[in-house]
């Protein structure tokens, strides 16, 4: 086990504590275990490249954990109704059929290499800033617009259909070119 792998198990274990603390009303503190998770997140990556740890369990553990943290938080605020259902729905579509399409290729003994697409960065930047921007709000509701929030909704949309897309066309071209063999 080395710190940046335990980092990411930390971020891990933070997200059943975000969405109690959502559940529960306590969205200041929710806003402070987001914000700290997602700054694990930058630690434990840039962590793993200086000190030369990076790990294939790494590898699958950062976006499990980035996953876990981002569509927890979407469901529950959804649930809460401070964020627009079909927001949630979009990025949870995303994520499964993203893991529907990797099992396929498992199951087709197609390797793969995980390796988040730029794009993808952004889509999680953007749905990382989307679920900050709504708490900031919801903890500061009478000094701030909410037009920002709408924006980052669908920007956060835009962003997470074209990083699902960009990902199923990656992996017919890995499907069809292992047919090819």
């Amino acid at each position: 086990m080395n710190i940046p792998n335990f980092i990411t198990l930390i971020r891990i274990i933070l997200v059943p504590v975000v969405v109690i603390l959502l559940i529960q009303g306590s969205f200041r503190k929710a806003l402070a275990v987001f914000i700290l998770a997602s700054i694990s997140d930058a630690v434990d990556g840039f962590l793993a490249r200086v000190m030369h740890q990076q790990t294939v369990i790494g590898a699958y553990l950062d976006p499990i954990a980035d996953k876990a943290l981002l569509v927890s938080t979407f469901v529950t605020l959804s649930v809460l109704h401070i964020i627009p259902s079909w927001l949630a729905v979009i990025v949870i579509s995303r994520d499964f059929i993203i893991l529907l399409g990797i099992s396929v290729l498992f199951v087709m003994s197609v390797s793969v290499e995980i390796r988040p697409a730029m794009v993808s960065k952004m889509t999680t930047f953007l749905q990382a800033a989307t679920v900050l921007l709504a708490l900031f709000i919801r903890c500061l509701p009478g000094g701030f617009s909410h037009d920002w929030l709408e924006v980052f909704y669908w920007a956060t949309a835009i962003f997470t259909v074209v990083s699902g897309l960009h990902y199923m066309s990656r992996g017919f071209k890995l499907m069809n070119h292992d047919s090819k063999k």
